[in-house]
């Protein structure tokens, strides 16, 4: 592993990619949080317009830049630039919100430029408040979200997350690092 590495989380608005970073970023993480003053009102106060960025120590002075994304369309632009030189994407999914499957498609089709070259790993979070759909739903959605794209890993790992669990987090991270490496061992 190389000695500086950059992972992206990203999702819709209010998934959790903020929480996600700031419980396993070993330095407080820098926000970019305003006041929401849309339709993200209706979920939350505050939202990221332009990254959050955290940093993971590694073993032998190895560490993992965090960043995540804006989850407004309308900060889209940010995304190009934060993809930049990136290991991974890991990809949040709010299962409370009306539309998964299209927030898994739309995603999905975004980062479609990015995902050519590295492996996608995807946390559903909000589980414990809404049961459906399951991650087998999800499993099952993959092959229509994913048919006209060229993906590393066509089928990338689906995993139940809370962003305020460390080691759900962590797990997340581990997924893709041995996407990109099955012989790494743990270096977290």
């Amino acid at each position: 592993m190389r000695e500086d590495n950059k992972i992206i989380f990203t999702g819709p608005v209010g998934v959790g990619k903020t929480t996600a970073i700031a419980a396993l970023s070993d330095i407080p993480i820098i926000s970019t949080d305003a006041q929401a003053s849309d339709m993200t009102l209706n979920r939350k106060g505050h939202t990221t317009v332009a990254m959050d960025y955290g940093v993971l120590k590694l073993d032998e002075g190895a560490k993992i830049h965090l960043y995540g994304t804006p989850g407004q369309e309308r900060f889209d632009f940010m995304w190009d630039i934060l993809t930049t030189g990136g290991l991974g994407l890991i990809l949040m999914l709010d299962n409370t919100r009306p539309n998964p499957r299209k927030d898994l498609h739309f995603f999905l089709h975004a980062f479609k430029d990015f995902i050519v070259d590295v492996p996608v790993v995807i946390g559903v979070s909000k589980t414990d408040i809404q049961t459906q759909p399951q991650i087998a739903d999800y499993v099952d959605m993959l092959p229509e979200a994913t048919a006209d794209l060229r993906m590393l890993n066509p089928i990338p790992p689906i995993f139940e997350v809370d962003g305020r669990n460390k080691d759900d987090v962590k797990n997340l991270v581990m997924a893709l690092l041995y996407s990109i490496d099955p012989g790494i061992g743990d270096p977290l």
